[in-house]
């Protein structure tokens, strides 16, 4: 299972993904469906989700090991943006034109 911070028009969410990348077409399209076609993603530390949400995290992981598919864990972008710093996150990952 992978987290990613997903940068997207209508601002940051934050993701679980039993999908092996976020660049995987499978992933994409999921995104694509629900109107993001365009973003800038950061995967974030599976252990640091867990601790900042525990419980939430939990029950969405137990629902995503019987599946490969995507869950949003957090959408909203002021919440995410005070639990996550920016100098933590690694390289951007880009998708769309």
């Amino acid at each position: 299972m992978r987290a990613y911070i997903i940068f997207s028009g209508t601002g940051p969410i934050l993701i679980l993904t039993t999908y092996p990348d976020l660049l995987d077409e499978r992933l994409v399209g999921k995104l694509r469906h629900k109107g993001i076609v365009k973003f800038i993603g950061y995967e974030v530390a599976l252990e640091a989700v867990r601790r900042i949400y525990g419980v939430p995290f939990e029950v969405i992981a137990t629902d995503l090991e019987a599946t490969e598919d995507l869950r949003v864990l957090d959408f909203n972008g002021h919440h995410i943006f005070s639990r996550f710093s920016l100098a933590e996150l690694g390289e951007p990952i880009k998708v769309g034109d």
